[in-house]
């Protein structure tokens, strides 16, 4: 299936134009869309900064794309840190090609014109406003998939931002429209492509979630202003008959490592469960980097333990690569798994812990190396207030670690 796909992909890279005549784009911003299903496309707005660069907008969120090649008459847009890319005919200005993920064996067909607008907005206005917290439920009616969440948006006329937080982490910077009573909300990253539609009233809101092409599921949500979700520091924990974390995995070069290495003892230590192709750990691994690169008198140290989905091991090492120098971390980062992001796996990995409930996940050790906390998911930047507030207690506790 994969070769399938890389076809897909290059057939469009070189394509059908005379030899060595080759069309770039054109500056400006461009509405582009996901083919989600037969009936309905997934939106977002990048610019066009220069034939080499380009910057992909969600609400707050810029990033930043300076790997954009061509061939011919066709352009091949490769996203950062993730595998993600478009590979698309450029044709009187507009673009036509597809949204691959070659590891994961997905295909988004991808479309994009001239246009500066996300949503088309109704001039004649919205019926409701949506601004503050709601208390919601995907998958209400599926004993397997259920699970809550936090819906915080902002919504000025019919432009509406925000997003959901769940247990496991967040949606990240989401955009949209409340057109009378109907929510369109998207985001587009590189790894993930969610659309969010909902029919909307004073109080309640039902609607569905979709993940690209793969993947959609029910959602139903209810205003509430004092809604929160569990406590993030009690969801994982140690079994009993453990009191520390032991491992021992590759990193980049070679070297086996473990707490146990001369690095890490006396310190306190922060050991960062995460995957490379994982959004909210990329979130997380950018605050880590920044605290760390910032603060290297300190007796702190951080290891991350990457669990990748692809399938080879020089695959997953390239990725880890790639996220360091684009995230600019200069702690470890060990290959803990490859060919599968199973949380499953992951726990057989780290048997100590009653599960691996979300990427990403951090584990505080002391100096002695004794758990003294686990933090469940990331509220990233996103996330408004609540990722302040993560910030503030972060340091406090690290604080408080180093004292003792």
């Amino acid at each position: 299936m994969k070769a399938k796909f890389f076809i897909i992909a290059f057939v469009l890279v070189f394509g059908c134009k005379k030899e060595h005549e080759v069309v770039t784009l054109k500056t400006g911003k461009y509405r582009a869309e996901l083919k989600v299903d037969e009936t309905l496309n997934l939106p977002f707005v990048f610019e066009v900064m220069s034939d080499n660069e380009l910057k992909i907008f969600n609400a707050e969120e810029v990033i930043a794309v300076n790997n954009v090649k061509y061939e011919n008459d066709s352009v091949y847009i490769q996203t950062p840190v993730f595998e993600g890319f478009i590979a698309a005919k450029i044709d009187d200005g507009a673009l036509k090609g597809n949204f691959v993920q070659p590891e994961l064996d997905r295909v988004v067909p991808f479309y994009a014109k001239k246009n500066d607008s996300r949503f088309e907005i109704d001039e004649s206005g919205t019926r409701y406003n949506i601004s503050g917290n709601w208390e919601t439920v995907f998958s209400p009616n599926s004993q397997e998939d259920v699970y809550v969440a936090k819906g915080i948006f902002k919504q000025y006329d019919n432009i509406v931002t925000g997003t959901f937080r769940t247990t496991t982490g967040d949606y990240r910077y989401l955009e949209g429209v409340l057109n009378g009573n109907q929510l369109k909300l998207s985001t587009f990253d590189g790894a993930h492509a969610f659309l969010f539609t909902a029919e909307v009233s004073d109080s309640v809101m039902h609607g569905m979630f979709y993940s690209g092409n793969h993947w959609k599921e029910p959602f139903t949500a209810k205003r509430n202003e004092n809604y929160e979700l569990p406590d993030a520091d009690s969801l994982t924990f140690l079994k009993d008959g453990y009191d520390k974390m032991e491992f021992s995995f590759p990193d980049e070069n070679g070297n086996m490592v473990s707490l146990h290495d001369e690095q890490f003892k006396n310190k306190v230590v922060l050991v960062q469960i995460m995957g490379t192709w994982c959004p909210n750990c990329l979130d997380e691994s950018r605050f880590y980097s920044n605290f760390y690169n910032n603060n290297t008198n300190d007796d702190v140290e951080i290891i991350a333990l990457a669990f990748e989905y692809v399938k080879s091991k020089e695959k997953a090492f390239e990725n880890i690569r790639r996220l360091k120098e684009n995230t600019d971390i200069s702690y470890p980062v060990l290959l803990a798994q490859y060919g599968s992001s199973s949380k499953v796996k992951a726990q057989e990995k780290l048997p100590m812990l009653n599960h691996v409930l979300s990427y990403p996940t951090t584990i505080f050790l002391d100096k002695a190396g004794k758990v003294r906390k686990i933090h469940t998911g990331f509220n990233g930047p996103a996330t408004g207030e609540k990722y302040i507030e993560f910030k503030e207690d972060f340091k406090g506790f690290i604080k408080e670690l180093l004292a003792e």
